[in-house]
């Protein structure tokens, strides 16, 4: 297949690719502030549109469940754009009341559609309404949060942090359930629950993934993986199921080519 993007390449690091949740479309985003649409046909994959963010290199960026919207964090800022694809504007939100945190870097959005989740900085998590953007609530986790993941059906997040323990928190009552070790971790780096949550992999920066079964999770402290994934030589920084839970895909930012499937 030809570059989704060939129709219009990125002037810097590209941070997102993500597919829209129902249309055949692509969005790409990336360091040289934009973020950009693309129809999918495998043949010229042309362009829809490109909306460019000023002095915002981004750092993430997300379509909404619905798919009518884009979010998009930056680099080094506390504030977050909002692209609504609908009415063709982008709307700044420039600060969350109760959220104080000098950048806004790392997000999730909940699959329901209901939830953002900042991940703040000194293990704080912050709980918005995707509706409002405003704040539900704050959690924290001991020591720093380094990726968060919602379950399937948006009850449950687990956050992953630095010192490698893996936080489970009930979404509705926004307590704590349950925490483990990741076994052998350094250092936390990505988490991901499969779209069955059947199971939950833990990337670290040791390259080693981790795969363990959920329902393991929610009782044991030291639970041991059913797998260890030891291909990666460099930091795991990505790891995502696919839709069926059959394949997992691992990979490392910190060195070309380094993604596996397993």
């Amino acid at each position: 297949c030809p570059p989704a993007n060939q129709e219009r390449f990125a002037n810097g690091k590209l941070v997102t690719v993500q597919f829209h949740p129902s249309a055949q479309v692509v969005m790409t985003a990336g360091h040289d502030r934009s973020v950009s649409l693309f129809q999918v046909d495998g043949i010229r994959n042309p362009k829809i549109q490109s909306i460019y963010l000023e002095s915002f290199p981004i750092y993430k960026a997300r379509f909404s469940m619905d798919g009518e919207q884009v979010i998009a964090t930056g680099t080094h800022h506390s504030m977050f754009f909002v692209y609504d694809m609908m009415a063709g504007s982008i709307i700044p939100i420039p600060k969350v009341r109760g959220v104080e945190e000098k950048f806004l870097r790392n997000f999730e959005l909940s699959p329901d559609g209901s939830f953002m989740l900042l991940i703040g900085t000194s293990g704080y998590l912050h709980l918005l309404s995707m509706k409002t953007k405003e704040l539900i609530s704050t959690m924290k986790v001991n020591g720093r949060c380094t990726a968060s993941a919602f379950t399937p059906d948006s009850s449950k997040i687990y956050s992953y942090t630095k010192e490698g323990e893996v936080f489970i928190w009930d979404v509705r009552s926004r307590k704590c359930l349950h925490k483990f070790e990741d076994e052998g971790s350094l250092e936390g780096k990505c988490i991901a629950v499969s779209k069955n949550n059947q199971y939950v992999a833990c990337g670290s920066s040791s390259g080693v993934v981790n795969l363990y079964t959920t329902d393991i999770c929610l009782k044991e402290n030291h639970p041991k993986p059913v797998k260890a994934i030891m291909n990666l030589v460099t930091s795991a920084t990505c790891v995502t199921f696919n839709p069926t839970t059959e394949i997992l895909a691992v990979a490392s930012r910190d060195t070309d080519e380094a993604v596996k499937l397993v």
